[in-house]
Formats: C-alpha cells, sequence, structure tokens
C-alpha cells in the first residue's frame, strides 16, 4: 500500500504527517523558476522509491530526463523504468489525456503531475477569449474528474501553476492562474516565491489538514530542493 509521500523538505513533511497523501490533491504554484518542476520531479521520484508508478503529464515541455537523473542520483536506471512521462501539445489533446487517465492507471500507480495544468489552457483562452467561460468550465471539469480519480484510485495528484497578479485593496497580490477553481479542489496549496538569492526560494504552506501554515526556505541544488536557513 502507498504511504505518503514525502517532499523531502522536513518542516512541510512534518506538517503534512510525512507527505502528501493517497487520495488527495495537491497543488503548487508560483513564479517562474521558483522550483516547481524540480519540487515535482522530487516528489515522483520518492513515489518510485516505495515502488509505485508516477504518470507525469508535461504540459509545458519543461520535464528533463537530466534532471531527473541528478534527482535520482544513484536510482536512476530504476527510478526511470517507473515514471511514465506524456508530453500533450495544445489543450485539446490535455482534454484527451485527462478523459483517459483512468485507463492509464493501475494498482501500481501512486502519483498523477501534471505539470503544469493551467499553460495549455491560457494559450487556448489567448488564442479565443471569446471562449473564456467554456475554458474555465472544462478546467473545472478536469480538476473534478482528477479529485474523483484520487479517491477512486487511492493515488496522490499533483499540480503545479502558472501565477498571475491580482489587484486587492490597493495592492497586488500573486495568484495561480483560474484561482478559484483550483484552490476549490486542492487539499494541499504550496506557495513558492522567489527571494533576493535565485538559488534560493520561500516555500509557504497555504493549506493543510491542519488549521496552521507554514513557512520555510529551500535551496535549488542539483540534486533538488533543500532545507535551508536563511541568515
Amino acid at each position: 500500500m502507498l504511504q505518503r509521500i514525502p517532499t523531502g523538505c522536513k518542516t512541510i513533511d512534518r506538517h503534512l504527517n510525512s507527505g502528501i497523501s493517497p487520495g488527495s490533491v495537491n497543488l503548487i504554484y508560483g513564479e517562474a523558476e521558483t522550483g516547481k518542476t524540480t519540487l515535482a520531479t522530487q516528489l515522483a521520484v520518492n513515489c518510485t522509491l516505495q515502488g509505485k508508478k508516477t504518470l507525469f503529464m508535461d504540459c509545458d515541455g519543461t520535464f528533463s530526463g537530466k534532471r531527473l537523473s541528478q534527482i535520482a542520483a544513484g536510482e536512476f536506471d530504476k527510478i526511470a523504468e517507473l515514471i511514465i512521462l506524456m508530453k500533450p501539445q495544445d489543450f485539446t489533446e490535455q482534454v484527451a489525456t485527462m478523459d483517459r487517465l483512468t485507463e492509464y492507471l493501475t494498482d501500481h500507480f501512486g502519483l498523477v503531475v501534471i505539470d503544469t495544468l493551467t499553460s495549455l489552457y491560457r494559450a487556448r483562452i489567448a488564442e479565443h477569449p471569446g471562449k473564456t467561460f467554456e475554458l474555465n468550465r472544462e478546467l473545472n471539469r478536469q480538476l473534478a474528474l482528477l479529485s474523483q480519480i484520487s479517491k477512486m484510485h487511492r493515488i496522490a495528484i499533483l499540480i503545479t501553476s502558472q501565477v498571475m497578479a491580482s489587484f486587492k485593496e490597493e495592492r497586488i497580490s500573486i495568484e495561480p492562474v483560474a484561482t478559484r477553481v483550483l484552490k476549490f479542489w486542492a487539499d494541499t496549496i504550496i506557495n513558492l516565491k522567489p527571494t533576493e538569492n535565485n538559488q534560493t526560494v520561500k516555500l509557504i504552506l497555504e493549506k493543510t489538514s491542519k488549521p496552521q501554515s507554514a513557512v520555510c526556505y529551500l535551496r535549488i541544488a542539483e540534486s533538488g530542493m533543500c532545507e535551508c536557513s536563511i541568515d
């Protein structure tokens, strides 16, 4: 049976009771170069170390075999066989892949990663702004489907999202694209924020089963993301 999948960051794993859980939808969002794909890859590696497969849907074209090799280290050959990579080229292909997701999943899967869920959606809206309502409804349907699959198959779902600026009470707030839809369906929300050091990010655990949030700093290293202190 799949255990919780650790992020590899002690503070966050402690607040998540050892990691993200089977039957949950988890959201990671943040600006570019804040380590969203690295953290997603790290979770995929940690899932495979339990002997479970990961389906990794690369909607951004950012998945890197070299990065996987760095994070997996000496376990790369074993891990690579357990990560199934899919690359939808546009939002239509993303819809088709989502609708067939249950056909790919067997008892041997422990994690589904969609990186980045909102990139092809955003591109389609840019091409067809008059279809925004229709596309929002489709994205909501996909999130509902993912939530259902996570509980039905007892696997963890991890989605990443780009961000956009939102103006609230005379201040600018950085929110995930399609904020209301993503935050509604997510059981756990992780926000990655840049710092003055481009190799260090601030991680804010915004939503968990616990009432309090958590904050820590992560260093983006060749071997993945690891917790660090800020002097």
